[in-house]
């Protein structure tokens, strides 16, 4: 919807009617029976003087008089050469003074719309000025139809001739002149939206009220012989002579050619862009040297095997007993296991292992130091709150756009409140047909009625209250049934369409009551260009309303007004189903409505998502020491192995690390986001069963290899494996998560810092008090005490006393049976995942993916659809529908000029385009220019510019504008008023005029006074002469999908930023809809940097903590492979780049690291127990792959890749598109592909990449870790025979 204020004329021109002559124009077509213009001849008339009017309000009709011309006398001379020019100085006419008199009052008001284009004002001047004064009318008027009255005969009908040539030309030189006030082409108010000559001559010869009083046709053949069109030559726009020459807005031919435009991401080979070109052809280079190199290998291969034959026919090929020796002796991948250690792992395992220790010698003080702590920073609780302004969740305050709109409001005031509805005729079985009918348009009307007379409920507002109104009177409500002049008795039942095409045609002659003409495209849709108007299948209807500053009781009455057309509307929506139609709707205060309510919509999926991932994890931690056989053996032992306890303890220390996270931000009064509430739960909730995971299986682990422990040592052995573990994936999340506190967005910064509190916070209690619980649920267990309920000891479970018989010695603890799971995983998974041939098949098919997914990140789109951001039951969905099939307009946007000094003429020159010494790329000169690509610049409206606008008002020839001393202001100035702009006021004279035009009111007598039409748009400082802020208005073509608004909003930026290279001027572009869209001209290079730089800080963290550069670039790779592949997987899923997306992609940089770094470290540190079961074809960094992936592979699929994928899976079932699109659809991508990565592609790489290995600190101390790894290997089967296949 254009900018409203282009609405404040006052009954703007009577339609272009007050520009036909009210003492020179005709009738009704009639034939007359005797000829009234019987002689066709040079030097004789066919109509002279006034004979008086048809009625007593009618105008003046002209007498029939078909005798000679005559000479006038002196002061008609004058008057005549004054008005039409020069070339009357002599010569006999055919009119008298009072037709120059009332000729003189009609062309003033043409003459403020066209005047700035001076080939359209002399080729309008001159037409009229021909037929009225010239001496040979006979020549080519002939009178058709006349009146008698009062004893004389009054013309009511004529013909008159015009040729081609001179018709063309006219409407050529004024087809594209503007009328700055209305932001809209001149012909629409001249011509009547005339498309070539003849409409133009139809429109302004039609005898109408207000336009016209008599008939003009203007025939383009002819039967009388004696008559033809004079032999006028038009101006041009572009004319030889300069005098006529009009400026580029007006006249596209004089206009400088810009530069072509680039769009960015513009680089393509072929159909495909750059980028995929680049990674497919790289990726098929690859491919083809890998095969190649393949080839030749085997061939080589073949040609040694071959050679060697040859040779062994020549020696003895039985082995020595040495070599039969050595071969019984080997000691496969115990040969070269590391033998060094790592300081800093060793520092790391020693510093959990104390804590482990202390933790578990002192359970209660630590659980009670934890809860209280955490207490203490719940507290900020009491200063939470929820952020639900999208303006203030998704725009940084410090951003370019956050601050323009501060200066546009501040200076200009609020932009309008839009209240719109759209009618539509689509329910039929058989198709959408016309959505207008007499009996729908006086039910509307009813409707429109009802609105009117609305009331709130809480301040009693009305829209008379708080409507727009440019005119002082008449509220802004852009409707058809303006076309009927908001009055059911002027649609008749028969002939309603015809009124409607009419005004369709031609808008000017339909004015509301507020006087802006109303364009089709405003109100009508669903129907062709060229079509019916009146098979419409859609009308649309906008209330326009004031704004005002936030938290004033202005708005509040505002807002109450739109509370009750909401609850009006939604019963208006009822009465339309009866009629066969829909409605659909907004307020101004829906969307936000429908936002926030959009985030409870599925509050039980997310719930059941996170009992699920709860459920899982309790089941799957009691699984560690309880098999299915154990369970039917001895049933009684569930009860004493199940750790449901410890699975609720661990929810709850997700639960404690959130709300300590959010109450310690909330006390530095940091607001939250819904986004927080529903997702940060998820993601501790993901890494903290994790850990929970690992930390269990590794106790486990120790307790069958040190049974003779007490509990507090097995606990500071297991933290002391794990812990640097936990540390190592806690740092690089929090890191990750941390880095989105850089972003100028609310909404990503608050996520980012909560979310990393939250991560660090949890890990930090997992390794205090869970090890606490852990130690205490250990306890029970040995003391065969049930879960939930330790006061019950199960006397017949499988814990057995040692032989003390009862004593409180050292228990005993019986090995329970490997899982299927990590049987899989040892005996099946490892050993063919790290065969030669399936690593070069990972390796190739990995990588491929990842060149698929470089591939495809060209095709990410950019933007967030208001649809998916809504519930799918909102009735805001219809509405954007509606608005994107049926709205043919495009929104408003101002081009703001700040700090700009209009009173040095150098500086008006930067600005003005409708005068010869404007700059050639000035502002308006650019902004009309670039309305002529729309396509490019998404720009479709012509400029309102103050200034031309200002000086035109300024021209003395329109008289009843500027007055001073009841004389026009400019009358007698020396140099007098020229389109040069010399002698135009400067300084304090410019300032002391500006303030006269922008209080001047906009009204019949003066269309250019600027108080309607400019009085909200220039800011003057009186004391310093200058204008602090002014705006030029356009709008842009109609924008029906996000990438229209990325790319409108992109193009106005880019146009502000030339023109201000070009001028020097301060400029920046201003729409309603800028500052949600300001995200997307840096969102790509943020999302690179805040990737970039958490693939740097994890990179920088692995290689502190494996102490292997090589090992550190293998897991980022792996994290960077999968990040490209969600990426990729964005696009195919339709998952589009916006800052919940990024959130998102944060998440998965984070995850990504915690499904690596747990088998990177195994890796890095192997087990002296599983190091010493590997398959002895395995050695070096294979082996240490397959002990890596035998010690925490099941932990990472069970513990992180099952937990996730059912959470995830869960989201399948949302109602929320919000949630179904960008977490559903983005999570799954990530549970996937990191998975896949961790599981599959990390092992084959480090097993072919990774660096030299550590020895594990658990390993050192001789005899004691001997005999635990012993003990270890003894009571888990080996099941060696099968270990030795190859």
């Amino acid at each position: 919807m254009a900018r409203l204020s282009k609405a404040r004329l006052s009954h703007l021109v009577a339609a272009s009617g007050l520009v036909l002559l009210s003492g020179g124009f005709g009738s009704a077509v009639a034939v007359a029976e005797q000829p009234f213009t019987p002689k066709h001849e040079a030097g004789r008339c066919a109509i002279r003087g006034h004979c008086g009017s048809k009625s007593f309000f009618g105008s003046q009709l002209p007498c029939v008089d078909n005798g000679l011309a005559e000479e006038p006398d002196d002061k008609l001379r004058k008057q005549l050469t004054d008005l039409c020019g020069p070339k009357w100085n002599s010569g006999p006419v055919c009119c008298l003074p009072e037709q120059l008199d009332t000729l003189k009052d009609s062309l003033s008001t043409a003459n403020q719309i066209i005047s700035s284009c001076p080939a359209c004002k002399d080729n309008f001047y001159n037409m009229f000025c021909t037929f009225t004064c010239s001496p040979d009318q006979s020549l080519f008027i002939n009178v058709t139809k006349t009146l008698v009255k009062n004893g004389k005969t009054l013309v009511t009908e004529l013909d008159q001739l015009i040729s081609k040539e001179y018709g063309t030309g006219f409407y050529d030189s004024c087809k594209d002149v503007k009328f700055g006030p209305t932001n809209s082409r001149a012909m629409d108010l001249i011509g009547g939206g005339a498309k070539n000559y003849t409409q133009m001559l139809k429109f302004l010869g039609q005898e109408r009220f207000g336009g016209s009083p008599f008939q003009i046709n203007f025939p383009t053949e002819y039967s009388e012989p004696d008559m033809e069109a004079r032999p006028m030559k038009p101006k041009k726009c572009n004319d030889e002579d300069p005098n006529f020459r009009c400026a580029c807005v007006d006249c596209p031919a004089v206009c400088p050619e810009l530069p072509a435009v680039e769009k960015a991401g513009s680089c393509y080979v072929g159909s495909l862009p750059c980028l995929s070109f680049a990674s497919i052809f790289t990726y098929s280079i690859l491919l083809l040297s890998f095969i190649v190199a393949v080839a030749a290998h085997f061939a080589w291969k073949r040609h040694t095997q071959r050679r060697s034959e040859r040779l062994q026919l020549l020696t003895d090929a039985a082995p020595s007993d040495d070599e039969d020796e050595g071969y019984l002796t080997q000691n496969g991948a115990m040969f070269d296991r590391p033998q060094k250690t790592y300081i800093i792992n060793t520092w790391c395992d020693a510093a959990f292992s104390r804590l482990g220790y202390v933790a578990a010698r002192f359970p209660a003080i630590t659980i009670i130091t934890s809860v209280i702590a955490v207490a203490i920073l719940s507290a900020g609780w009491f200063r939470f709150e929820i952020e639900q302004d999208p303006a203030r969740l998704w725009v940084s305050p410090t951003s370019a756009a956050a601050e323009e709109k501060a200066f546009f409001d501040s200076n200009f005031g609020p932009f309008y409140r839009a209240e719109k509805i759209f009618l539509v005729n689509d329910t039929n079985a058989e198709g959408p047909g016309p959505v207008l009918s007499y009996d729908n348009l006086i039910w509307w009307m009813g409707v429109e009625k009802q609105v009117r007379n609305l009331k709130g409920k809480s301040w009693g507002t009305t829209l008379d209250d708080v409507c727009f109104k440019p005119t002082g009177d008449a509220c802004v409500v852009q409707s058809v049934a303006a076309y009927f002049q908001d009055d059911p008795s002027m649609v008749n039942p028969k002939d309603w369409k015809t009124q409607l095409r009419k005004c369709a045609d031609s808008p000017v002659e339909c004015r509301p009551a507020y006087g802006q003409p109303l364009e089709p495209n405003m109100i009508l849709g669903g129907y062709p260009e060229s079509g019916d108007p009146a098979d419409a299948t859609a009308f649309t209807v906008t209330w326009v309303v004031n704004n005002f500053p936030e938290g004033s009781p202005e708005l509040s009455r505002a807002m109450d007004f739109e509370e009750a057309l909401k609850g009006l509307l939604l019963q208006v929506q009822n009465e339309t189903t009866h009629r066969g139609l829909r409605l659909s709707f907004s307020t101004e205060i829906s969307l936000e409505q429908e936002l926030n309510k959009s985030t409870n919509t599925d509050a039980k999926i997310i719930v059941i998502s996170y009992i699920i991932m709860f459920l899982y994890a309790s089941l799957a931690l009691g699984s560690t020491t309880l098999s299915v056989k154990d369970f039917f053996r001895n049933p009684a032992i569930s009860l004493v192995e199940s750790k449901f306890t410890l699975g609720v303890v661990g929810i709850v220390i997700v639960l404690m690390s959130i709300t300590a996270s959010l109450g310690l931000f909330s006390w530095a009064g940091l607001k939250a986001t819904l986004i927080i509430v529903d997702v940060i739960p998820f993601i501790v909730l993901a890494v903290g069963v994790d850990n929970i995971f690992l930390i269990v299986h590794e106790f486990e682990r120790v307790n069958i290899s040190f049974p003779d422990e007490v509990v507090e040592v097995r606990i500071s052995k297991a933290l002391g494996r794990m812990g640097p573990s936990i540390l190592f994936s806690a740092i690089t999340e929090t890191i990750s998560f941390a880095l989105g506190a850089f972003v100028g967005m609310p909404a990503v910064r608050n996520f980012a810092i909560y979310a990393a509190g939250a991560v660090f916070i949890n890990a930090i209690l997992q390794v205090t008090m869970f090890i606490s619980v852990l130690t205490l649920n250990q306890i029970r267990v040995e003391d065969a005490r049930a879960d939930c309920f330790p006061c019950i000891r199960i006397k017949s479970a499988r814990v057995h006393l040692d032989a003390n018989n009862g004593s409180q010695g050292a228990r005993f603890y019986e090995a329970p049976e490997e899982s299927l799971l990590q049987q899989f995983i040892r005996k099946t998974y490892a050993p063919k995942l790290l065969g030669k041939k399936v690593k070069a098949g990972v390796i190739i098919v990995f990588l491929g993916i990842f060149a698929a997914g470089v591939a495809l990140i060209p095709e990410v789109k950019l933007g967030l659809d208001q649809r998916v951001a809504i519930p799918d039951d909102s009735y805001l969905i219809p509405y954007f529908n509606d608005l994107y099939d049926y709205f043919d307009a495009g929104p408003p946007v101002y081009f703001v000029t700040r700090g700009f000094n209009a009173t040095e003429r150098k500086h008006q020159q930067q600005v003005c385009s409708r005068y010869t010494t404007c700059q050639q790329m000035s502002l308006t000169n650019v902004l009309e220019q670039e309305r002529k690509r729309p396509d490019v610049s998404y720009i479709s409206s012509p400029t309102a510019s103050w200034i031309d606008d200002f000086f035109q008002w300024l021209n003395p020839d329109n008289e009843k504008c500027c007055v001073e001393n009841r004389k026009a202001c400019f009358a007698k100035r020396d140099p007098s008023w020229n389109i040069t702009l010399s002698g135009m006021p400067e300084g304090d004279e410019f300032v002391h005029y500006l303030n006269k035009f922008l209080s001047s009111p906009t009204d019949e007598d003066c269309p250019l006074g600027g108080q309607a039409t400019y009085g909200t748009a220039v800011v003057v400082d009186s004391e310093k002469t200058t204008i602090p802020a002014s705006h030029f208005r356009t709008a842009h073509s109609p924008l029906r999908s996000q990438e229209d608004f990325i790319e409108a909003y992109a193009s106005a930026r880019r146009i502000a930023k030339e023109v201000s290279a070009n001028t020097g001027l301060e400029v920046f572009p201003y729409s309603v809809f800028y500052v949600f869209f300001d995200q997307y001209a840096t969102i790509v290079s943020l999302t690179g940097a805040l990737l970039g730089s958490a693939v740097g800080i994890i990179f920088v963290v692995s290689s502190i903590l494996l102490g292997s550069l090589l090992t550190a670039a293998v897991v980022t790779l792996t994290v960077v492979m999968a990040i490209v592949d969600i990426i990729g997987a964005m696009a195919v899923m339709g998952v589009s780049l916006n800052a919940v997306s990024l959130v998102n992609l944060i998440i998965c940089v984070g995850i990504a690291v915690e499904f690596c770094a747990h088998i990177a470290r195994a890796f890095m540190f192997p087990s002296r127990t599983f190091l010493e079961r590997a398959k002895n074809r395995f050695r070096g960094k294979d082996a240490r792959a397959w002990t890596a992936l035998a010690n925490v592979g099941g932990s990472v699929f069970s513990g992180i890749t099952v937990t996730k994928l059912l959470g995830v899976t869960v989201l399948a079932f949302t109602r929320s598109k919000i949630f179904e699109i960008y977490y559903f659809r983005v999570w799954l991508a990530l549970v996937i592909f990191a998975a896949t990565h961790a599981l599959i592609f990390l092992p084959v790489a480090l097993s072919l990449l990774g660096g030299d290995g550590y020895m594990d600190p658990e390993a050192e101390g001789g005899l004691e870790e001997d005999l635990a790894a012993r003990r270890y290997r003894a009571l888990v089967p080996d099941d060696s025979d099968s270990d030795d296949e190859e």
